[in-house]
């Protein structure tokens, strides 16, 4: 049974259609990219995943349960982190981490383990107005493995952060999907959802546009390149297409005369594959 299931799933506001008949579905540990750009209805489709929102059509089921119709059922088997920081900053981190352990009914040793998780071990007795943005994003991701959920969204959890602490997310990421945790992520940044995703779903004005594997969208719609130095007097920077039978030929005589200095393939990005599909950049 898939985590995540969505068939024709559909949301308007007055109107406006935010999600157009929508269907995918996330098996248990993978890494679910969704990927769009702003207003393409990413985060319309996590709250109807989420319980928070009523589709205007279609279904969607997370964990087995109707998220329309079961979603109290639903809420002690999932973890959200939206992109808006909401920490009560005049308590500690671990008294933010245990009012939420109590209201899931969590053990108290869930708070020291969760602290050690995110790397707030040592700071865990600090007021939160006193951490940096980073903590507190981490500890924001703490929040919400406090219940262990089977299934964690997270709506662009390293945005606006330092590369040390998006580093330490994005392993904290890889970490649940080894572990079994469902992940659905949406960020704007595509070698992230490279690095991270089994599979990506390409969202434009509601609609997906493609949908499967990194290496399997770049295989299907990039262009297979390489980058080229030649010996000489001057040095020369060629970009070559591995598709072309041409420059195949250009390559194979300056392998052959010796000319060649360093060769580099050159694969599209997801960003390239997603401008191409979609008619527009992510930001």
């Amino acid at each position: 049974m898939p985590m995540i299931e969505t068939f024709d799933l559909r949301r308007s506001f007055n109107g406006r259609v935010a999600v157009d008949g929508i269907s995918f579905a996330v098996e248990q540990g993978e890494v679910f990219g969704f990927l769009g750009p702003n207003g393409a209805g990413k985060t319309t489709t996590i709250r109807i995943l989420t319980g928070q929102l009523l589709p205007s059509g279609g279904s969607a089921r997370v964990a087995g349960f109707d998220c329309a119709t079961e979603a109290q059922k639903l809420k002690p088997l999932i973890g959200v982190v939206f992109e808006q920081q909401n920490l009560y900053e005049r308590m500690s981190g671990r008294e933010n981490l245990a009012f939420f352990a109590r209201l899931f009914g969590t053990s108290p040793r869930r708070v020291d383990e969760v602290l050690e998780q995110i790397g707030l071990k040592e700071r865990g007795k600090d007021p939160v107005k006193a951490y940096s943005n980073g903590m507190k994003q981490r500890l924001i991701i703490g929040r919400a493995l406090i219940n262990q959920p089977k299934i964690l969204f997270l709506d662009e959890p390293t945005r606006g952060l330092d590369p040390g602490v998006a580093r330490d997310i994005r392993q904290t990421i890889v970490n649940l999907g080894r572990t079994g945790t469902t992940v659905f992520l949406t960020t704007h940044y595509m070698e992230e959802a490279d690095q991270l995703c089994q599979r990506v779903a390409f969202l434009n004005e509601g609609c997906i546009v493609a949908l499967d594997t990194p290496q399997n969208l770049k295989i299907a719609h990039g262009r297979r390149r390489a980058k080229v130095r030649l010996k000489g007097a001057e040095l020369t920077q060629l970009t070559l297409s591995l598709d072309d039978p041409a420059d195949a030929r250009h390559l194979s005589d300056y392998v052959a005369q010796g000319q060649v200095l360093t060769i580099h393939s050159e694969e599209a990005t997801l960003e390239d594959i997603f401008i191409k599909l979609a008619g527009r950049r992510l930001m």
